[in-house]
């Protein structure tokens, strides 16, 4: 409630998890290390953010802190269309000079997020001539559906594989005489003959990228992939809306410094901004554009996020709290 620079602490409350996954609850290892579903991505996060402000509650300097927190229930799995999921992100963040992501970034403490590679997903699906197997590349029927797909994703391979920060990845291929797909859980089932040539085939995969314009570059190149097509096949790719990427600013690397310069100030050490090739997409890349600094990764460390050894670095916890308290103290001070 304070009058200073207004501020933005992002985390989100839901895990990668589903209801159905074994992976459910949370076993402590050792003094030092727990595992659970989301216990750095992020509900560590989260108690860093709470833990932050109680401790500058208690201090005295939360009143004169222009800050609000926002948790979002559905990062890992947005409902669509996303920009109206984040309506309420975007919102509490008008005029906001300050975000701050509780994600754990890379998993070393040594790290911060300035930027963020942006993800979307697509499906490709493709449809062939249906004949028997001993017909298959007659002139009047073709290579199949199957062939086809394989044509397809091995053109992105050669023609897209290797460009600085630009990723892709086929997660989900159903092929065959029959497939019933569902995008929404990549979940599906094929059905087919080695006798029969393949008539259908459905694919899912991501791209991710680090600036609009080369998400622009890359989905021009993949749908004229898909568009040369062998004959006899036909495919079609579409794109989901997808989370926007956070590209590399100066206001950025200003908030990491004053960040670096807290850590030092703790007895700490340095941090230093990771590869935007080893940090996902976030919630923080939502206000990129809007907020002039924003910092992520200063959440709870560990390893093995979005797999069932998910562990977390307890060691980290008193650290990074302590980090995100003295900073925004100092961002609670005239402009340095």
């Amino acid at each position: 409630s304070g009058s200073g620079r207004r501020i933005v602490l992002i985390g989100h409350l839901d895990t990668v998890f589903e209801r159905d996954s074994p992976f459910q609850t949370l076993q402590h290892l050792n003094r030092t290390t727990a595992r659970g579903p989301g216990v750095i991505d992020m509900k560590g996060g989260d108690v860093i953010i709470v833990s932050a402000l109680k401790a500058l509650d208690r201090a005295g300097f939360l009143k004169t802190l222009n800050v609000v927190v926002v948790m979002t229930g559905d990062e890992e799995d947005p409902g669509r269309p996303l920009s109206r999921r984040r309506e309420a992100l975007v919102a509490a963040a008008k005029n906001a000079e300050i975000a701050l992501g509780f994600e754990d970034g890379d998993g070393d403490p040594q790290h911060g997020v300035t930027a963020r590679r942006g993800s979307t997903s697509w499906r490709i699906s493709v449809k062939g001539t249906a004949a028997h197997s001993s017909q298959i590349f007659r002139e009047d029927i073709g290579a199949g559906a199957i062939f086809e797909a394989a044509r397809i994703l091995d053109a992105f391979r050669e023609q897209l594989a290797g460009e600085t920060h630009l990723t892709f990845n086929p997660g989900v291929i159903l092929g065959g005489t029959t497939v019933d797909f569902d995008a929404g859980s990549g979940r599906g089932s094929a059905s087919g003959k080695t006798n029969v040539i393949a008539g259908h085939v459905e694919m899912s995969g991501d791209l991710r990228a680090l600036t609009n314009e080369q998400f622009k570059k890359a989905k021009s190149r993949m749908r004229g992939i898909v568009r040369a097509s062998l004959p006899h096949t036909e495919g079609r790719i579409t794109f989901d809306e997808g989370y926007p990427p956070l590209a590399p600013s100066d206001g950025n690397a200003r908030l990491l410094a004053l960040y670096d310069q807290a850590s030092r100030d703790l007895g700490f050490g340095p941090v230093t901004a990771v590869s935007p090739d080893k940090a996902g997409a976030a919630d923080v890349a939502f206000l990129a554009g809007k907020v002039p600094m924003i910092l992520d990764g200063v959440g709870l460390k560990g390893r093995d996020d979005h797999t069932p050894g998910e562990t977390a670095d307890l060691t980290t916890l008193p650290m990074q709290t302590k980090r995100a308290a003295v900073l925004l103290v100092r961002l609670s001070q005239p402009s340095p």
